[in-house]
């Protein structure tokens, strides 16, 4: 069980009150601390969901976003995540942008070992996009080499 302290800096989970942001947020993200920072471990958040918006038309683009990372000493929040993503709801940018700063802004939040995001989004126009970014540190550089080429779809 997590104590008061281990919890301190975690103030989205469990508040009914939260307000859903109406504008791109990262500053909601929350962190806490990882109990097994000496095991190297995978975590996967699946957002099925996702919704962002076309920076030319404003018309709605939708995604599953998967997330993998190994963490260092900081773990995102899983609420404040769900909130996070919640954000580009309204925020105009090409699908590539949106899965490159999701991936920043959780490098930025947590400094894990290895953090990738994929984006699925769905077709418009006929066309398919399924951006790939990834991060790294020095130990993990060749995971990111063989993650990016494992990436590349050959499904034509």
């Amino acid at each position: 069980m997590r104590t008061d302290n281990e919890l301190q800096g975690v103030s989205l989970l469990g508040d009914t009150a939260v307000k859903y942001p109406t504008q791109y947020a990262p500053e909601i993200l929350e962190t806490f601390k990882n109990k097994h920072p000496e095991n190297e471990y995978l975590v996967t958040f699946t957002c099925p969901e996702f919704t962002s918006l076309c920076p030319k038309t404003g018309q709605p683009d939708f995604a599953k976003i998967i997330i993998n990372y190994i963490p260092r000493e900081d773990m995102v929040e899983s609420k404040s995540l769900k909130l996070y993503l919640f954000s580009f709801r309204n925020h105009g940018d090409f699908h590539e942008d949106c899965v490159n700063i999701i991936m920043k802004d959780l490098v930025r939040l947590m400094n894990p070992r290895y953090l990738e995001v994929i984006g699925l989004f769905t077709p418009r126009g006929g066309i398919s996009i399924y951006p790939f970014a990834n991060y790294g540190d020095a130990e993990h550089q060749d995971m990111v080499k063989s993650r990016m080429l494992a990436a590349f779809r050959n499904d034509f």
